[in-house]
């Protein structure tokens, strides 16, 4: 770490103890950001962290999603985000007024109201729409516990929805959402991968596609392959999900070697990296700025608020 990292971070610190503020911080954010923050972990776990600290307020450097999440779990509390500007190519893929069109259209059609189970990685609107918010590490059981007759909307990720319906046996009508960064692991490159490395585990998120969880080993939620990472006695390890988790891997396994799986390259696209560039908006001037300012503030309408926060409950009932 260089020293200007360094003395942002120690600034930071001081900030934050002086006027009672916590940081979290996503696995997908940068190394230097976690390295400051007083939390690390994936969106749901670090808004529910945030219920129980004792702060006046709140930073969560994340994306737009997370900040909303976090606001609508601690509606008493300040939630500041570094940069309003990072979004989710996830949530952004499934907008509320789409949404209720379906769920017009379907009622139309078939006179019945499906249940709409929604990934985390959406705005409030969507969660205000919805019965029952899930992660990638809790849809399984969740979707289990659902009527076996029951006609599903599962939105937005098109792929964990895939995978949530071939381990449960179920027919969701899936969202044609995906995660831009999990969506364009190469299989190819994978494969090769494999061959180069023989008997090397590979891990990955429900949010790639299909071929790419058939070649692995291990399929879970960050913090899921994180935990397997430290669990398990083997020394190396191939990883299909944002390359941000690779921070904390190492941290927490140094004798260990992690692998990244490349994306495609596509034509027209220069990025050769598996990282995501919303995540990487949040750097360590804009959370100085941003707990100095304390601005930008994350807000969530009253209403839309009080509903959202009904579908996250029931989650939290059926984990």
């Amino acid at each position: 770490m260089d020293l200007k990292s360094k003395e942002y971070i120690d600034k930071i610190r001081i900030l934050a103890k002086e006027k009672n503020a916590v940081i979290f911080a996503h696995y997908y954010t940068r190394p230097e950001i976690q390295e400051c923050a007083d939390f690390i972990g994936d969106s749901l776990a670090l808004a529910q962290q945030a219920t129980r600290v004792d702060a006046d307020i709140l930073v969560m450097c994340g994306v737009h999603f997370m900040g909303e999440t976090m606001k609508i779990l601690c509606p008493e509390k300040k939630v500041l985000i570094p940069d309003m500007n990072a979004g989710c190519s996830l949530a952004d893929s499934c907008k509320a007024e789409d949404l209720k069109k379906v769920l017009s259209d379907e009622v139309q059609r078939t006179k019945e109201k499906p249940i709409v189970v929604s990934y985390v990685n959406t705005s409030a609107e969507v969660k205000a729409l919805t019965d029952v918010v899930v992660t990638s590490s809790n849809a399984k059981k969740i979707v289990d516990q659902l009527p076996k007759d029951a006609k599903i909307i599962f939105g937005p990720d098109h792929n964990l929805g895939s995978y949530i319906n071939s381990v449960t046996g179920r027919n969701m009508i899936l969202w044609n959402g995906a995660c831009h960064v999990h969506s364009r692991f190469s299989l190819e490159a994978l494969l090769q991968l494999k061959a180069a490395n023989p008997g090397v585990e590979v891990l990955a998120h429900p949010e790639c596609k299909a071929p790419v969880l058939a070649q692995s080993d291990v399929i879970g939620s960050t913090k899921a392959l994180l935990e397997h990472t430290i669990r398990s006695s083997a020394k190396r390890f191939i990883i299909a999900t944002e390359s941000g988790i690779l921070f904390e891997m190492q941290r927490a396994c140094p004798d260990k070697e992690f692998i990244p799986v490349p994306p495609e390259i596509t034509e027209g696209v220069g990025c050769s990296c598996n990282e995501c560039e919303y995540m990487r908006m949040n750097t360590l001037e804009k959370l100085y700025n941003c707990l100095l300012n304390e601005s930008p503030e994350m807000h969530v309408e009253k209403e839309t608020a009080k509903k959202a926060v009904s579908s996250i409950q029931r989650m939290l009932e059926m984990s």
